[in-house]
C-alpha cells in the first residue's frame, strides 16, 4: 500500500513538474509573441505624428475648432523645470516613483483595494514610467497585449536610464491641453512664464490638468473643478512633506492669473458642449491620435447672427442690470441644435473685478460658465404651458372658466387672502397677478395667453403636481427630480431648469407631441472617411397631438395675450404664426422668453450669474432679443402655420365654459378634481380648496356689484 502511494505521488509530481514547465514555456512563448517587435526605448524626445480632430458646422465648410491641431512643445533640461512642479507631479501621479523599478506593484494593489472598497474603477496604478511609454510608443487601448508591452518597455527603460532622465522625458512629453506638450510650453501658454518660475499654486494647477487636460482647461466651463483639484494637489504635497502648513495656506489663497486664451474657436459654448461628449465617449487620447472629423448640427450663419443680437443688446441690458444672456435654437422636427450661446461673450473677462469665478460665486458676469447647458435657473411663468398641457390631458379645455380673484391657497390661513402665516404657523400662499388686478371669470385661453398667476395656480391644483412633473419629464426636463420638493408655486417657476432642456421641451409642442433629445452631432468620420457614428435619432410620442395643438393655438393667439402685453409686443411677429411665452422669476432674478414656429424653437435667458436681481422682466429684456432671432428664422423659411386643434364637444359642459347660472361659481362645485370628465364633484365641501375659492369669488362679486350679473 505504501509502495502504491509512493508511486502515485511520484507520478503526480512528474505531472505537476511537466505542467509547470509547460506553463513556463507557454508564458515564454506568449512573452516572445507580444514583445518580439517592441521598439527600443531610446529617443523619448521624438513623438509620433498626431492627427487632429476637427469640429465643423453642419455644412462641413466652417471649422469651429481643431483639437490638437499642432503641438506646442519646447524641450528644456531637467534643472530648468521648477521643483514645485516636479513635487506636485510626483505626489499626484506616482508618489513612489523613486522607489519602484518601473512597475509599482504596491500601488497597483492599493488602487485595486480602493476600487473594490468603493465599487468603482477610479483608481489607477500606472507609474510615471508606464505613462511615458504609453504616451510615446503605445496607446491607451485596454488589452492584455498592450499591457504586457507596456510592462516590458517600462522595466527595460528603468534598467537603462536613471530616474531623473525618465522624469525629465516625462515632463517634456505629456500633454497639458491647449495643444501644449511638456512643462515649458504649458507654463508659457497658461502663465506667460518659463517652467522654472512656476509658483506652488501654478505648479499644482498644471498638475491638476494632467488626467484630463481638455476637461480641466481654465478656458472651459469646468474651471471651478480645476481650482478645487489644484487645492487637492497642494494638500498631497503637504502630506508628503514637500511643503509646510504655512506654505499650503498661502498657496491656496494665491490668485491664479491665466493668460488670455489665444486658441481659435468659433461658437465656443457649443464646441465645448460637443467636445465634452467626444471626451466622454472616445477619450482625449483617441481624439488626439485618430484624426476624427466631427460634423455638428450648428447653423453657423444663424449662430453668428444670434451672437451679434446678444452683443448689440448688451448696452441696454446692462442699464437694466442684466449682465448676461444665453440663447438656444433647436429644430423641433429633428432635435438638432442650430444655435447655442451659453454666455454673452466667452472671451470676455468676468466682472466685477476680483469676483469668484465659479457657479454661484460673486460674478455678475462669468464668461466661461455655460448657462444654456449647465445652469439651473427658475423659469418663472415660462413653465406654465406644461401645467396647462397636463390639465388638457385630464379633460380641461381652452374654454374652461376659472376665477381670477384674490384667493388663499393654504387651508390653514384666513381665506381673505391677506394673511402671512396660518393658524399652524405655516406660510400663507396668495399670489397676485402681474398688474395686481382681478378679472373675475376667465377662460384658460385668456389665463395662459395673458399669463395670469392666480388662475394658473388653480390649473396646477386641478392638473396635479405629480402629473405635471411627469409631463415635464416626458418632454425632456430632467432637473425636476423630487416630487415632494414642489408646491403650487411650481406653476410660477418654483423649480430649477436649464435653457437647453426648456427649449427642447417647447419644441415638443411645435412637433405636435413628438420628442427627440437635443442633438449636437450629425456624423463623425475617422481619418479615412469611414463613418464611425451617425445621428439616427427617432422621435418618441410623449404628448397627445390634440393637447399640443391646443397649447400651440393659445400661445400663438396674439389676442389672448394683448390685455397684458399689448397688441404689438415683442412676442408678436407680423405676418407669421409664432407661439411665445415669457417668464420672470421672483425679484426679477431671471428673465425668459420661449417661443417657436413649426420649424424652430428659440429660448432666451437673461440675468446675472450671481442671481443679483435685474430691473426689468423677461418681456422687457429677453423678448427683444428673442424677437430678432425668431424673425430672422421665420423670414428665411417658407411660411408654415400650426394645425388648429379639433373642436371639443364631448365633455362635461363645465369644462367647455358653460357655467350654470347660480350662486356657486367655483369649478370644484361641479367637477371631481380627480375625475373632471365625470358629471359632478364627489363632495366639494370636503375639498379644502373649495371654500377658499368660493369665498374669494363671492367677495369679488359683492365688491364689484356683479353678484346678480354674472357673465361667462
Amino acid at each position: 500500500m505504501r509502495r502504491i502511494n509512493k508511486k502515485v505521488l511520484i507520478n503526480i509530481g512528474k505531472y505537476l513538474a511537466f505542467l509547470f514547465l509547460g506553463g513556463c514555456l507557454l508564458l515564454l512563448l506568449l512573452f516572445i509573441y507580444y514583445t518580439w517587435d517592441l521598439p527600443q526605448p531610446e529617443k523619448f524626445t521624438e513623438t509620433p505624428f498626431i492627427q487632429s480632430t476637427k469640429i465643423y458646422d453642419r455644412t462641413g465648410k466652417t471649422l469651429l475648432y481643431d483639437i490638437y491641431g499642432e503641438e506646442k512643445r519646447e524641450i528644456v533640461s531637467f534643472d530648468k523645470i521648477s521643483d514645485n512642479l516636479k513635487h506636485a507631479v510626483l505626489v499626484s501621479e506616482d508618489a513612489r516613483f523613486y522607489q519602484h523599478g518601473g512597475i509599482d506593484f504596491e500601488g497597483i494593489l492599493r488602487a485595486l483595494l480602493v476600487d473594490l472598497k468603493l465599487q468603482t474603477k477610479s483608481q489607477g496604478g500606472s507609474t510615471i514610467t508606464q505613462q511615458l511609454i504609453r504616451s510615446v510608443y503605445l496607446t491607451n487601448q485596454k488589452s492584455i497585449s498592450r499591457k504586457i508591452r507596456e510592462i516590458v518597455l517600462s522595466i527595460e527603460l528603468e534598467r537603462k536610464y536613471s530616474k531623473d532622465q525618465i522624469f525629465d522625458w516625462y515632463l517634456n512629453e505629456i500633454p497639458f491641453g491647449e495643444n501644449s506638450y511638456g512643462a515649458e510650453a504649458a507654463s508659457q501658454t497658461y502663465f506667460n512664464k518659463p517652467a522654472s518660475d512656476l509658483s506652488l499654486a501654478e505648479a499644482a494647477t498644471l498638475t491638476a490638468m494632467i488626467p484630463a487636460p481638455s476637461h480641466y482647461s481654465p478656458y472651459g466651463p469646468y474651471k471651478s473643478e480645476l481650482l478645487q483639484k489644484k487645492d487637492d494637489v497642494l494638500e498631497r504635497m503637504q502630506k508628503f512633506g514637500y511643503i509646510t502648513d504655512k506654505e499650503l495656506v498661502g498657496a491656496k489663497k494665491e490668485k491664479i492669473n491665466f493668460s488670455e486664451n489665444t486658441i481659435s474657436i468659433k461658437a465656443p459654448d457649443f464646441v465645448m458642449y460637443v467636445k465634452k461628449y467626444l471626451d466622454d465617449r472616445y477619450g482625449e487620447n483617441f481624439l488626439k491620435e485618430k484624426g476624427l472629423r466631427v460634423y455638428t448640427t450648428l447653423d453657423y450663419d444663424l449662430q453668428q447672427y444670434a451672437e451679434q443680437v446678444v452683443e448689440d443688446s448688451d448696452k441696454i441690458n446692462k442699464i437694466k442690470n442684466a449682465n448676461n444672456a444665453a440663447v438656444v435654437v433647436i429644430d423641433p422636427k429633428t432635435g438638432e441644435i442650430l444655435t447655442l450661446i451659453g454666455s454673452k461673450d466667452y472671451f470676455a473677462k468676468p466682472y466685477p473685478a476680483g469676483c469668484d469665478e465659479k457657479p454661484g460665486g460673486k460674478c455678475l458676469f462669468e464668461p466661461k460658465y455655460d448657462v444654456a447647458t449647465m445652469g439651473q435657473r427658475q423659469p418663472g411663468s415660462s413653465f406654465k404651458p406644461f401645467v396647462y398641457a397636463t390639465a388638457f390631458k385630464r379633460g380641461y379645455t381652452a374654454d374652461t372658466i376659472l376665477w381670477d380673484v384674490k384667493t388663499e391657497f393654504n387651508p390653514s390661513c384666513d381665506p381673505s387672502g391677506d394673511a402671512v402665516t396660518g393658524a399652524n404657523g405655516s406660510a400663507c400662499y396668495n399670489p397676485q397677478d402681474y398688474d395686481g388686478r382681478n378679472r373675475g371669470p376667465v377662460t384658460l385661453r385668456s389665463a395662459l395667453g395673458s399669463s395670469l398667476n392666480i388662475p394658473s395656480v388653480k390649473v396646477l391644483y386641478l392638473a396635479g403636481i405629480p402629473d405635471t412633473l411627469q409631463t415635464a419629464r416626458d418632454m425632456g426636463i430632467t432637473t425636476l427630480t423630487d416630487v415632494n420638493n414642489y408646491g403650487l408655486s411650481l406653476v410660477l417657476g418654483g423649480g430649477d431648469v436649464n435653457l437647453l432642456e426648456m427649449t427642447s421641451a417647447y419644441g415638443v409642442f411645435a412637433a405636435e407631441g413628438n420628442y427627440i433629445p437635443p442633438v449636437s452631432i450629425l456624423k463623425i468620420e475617422d481619418s479615412d472617411g469611414n463613418i464611425i457614428e451617425q445621428n439616427q435619432g427617432q422621435p418618441t410620442k410623449v404628448l397627445d397631438i390634440q393637447v399640443a395643438r391646443q397649447i400651440n393655438n393659445i400661445l400663438s393667439d396674439n389676442n389672448a395675450r394683448t390685455p397684458i402685453f399689448g397688441a404689438n409686443s415683442p412676442l408678436y411677429i407680423p405676418g407669421y404664426q409664432v407661439a411665445a411665452k415669457t417668464g420672470t422669476t421672483q425679484e426679477l432674478k431671471d428673465g425668459w422668453t420661449m417661443g417657436y414656429t413649426p420649424f424652430a424653437a428659440v429660448g432666451v435667458w437673461t440675468g446675472n450669474n450671481d442671481n443679483t436681481p435685474t430691473k426689468d422682466e423677461g418681456v422687457g429684456i429677453a423678448a427683444p432679443m428673442w424677437n430678432k432671432i425668431i424673425t430672422k428664422i421665420a423670414t428665411s423659411h417658407p411660411v408654415e402655420n400650426f394645425t388648429p386643434p379639433n373642436p371639443i364637444t364631448n365633455r362635461n359642459p363645465i369644462l367647455l365654459g358653460q357655467a350654470p347660472q347660480g350662486d356657486t361659481h367655483s369649478i370644484l362645485y361641479y367637477i371631481n378634481k380627480n375625475n373632471p370628465l365625470g358629471s359632478a364633484a364627489a363632495n366639494p365641501a370636503n375639498d379644502p380648496q373649495y371654500p377658499l375659492w368660493q369665498i374669494g369669488i363671492n367677495n369679488w362679486l359683492i365688491n364689484t356689484g356683479q353678484y346678480q350679473n354674472i357673465t361667462k
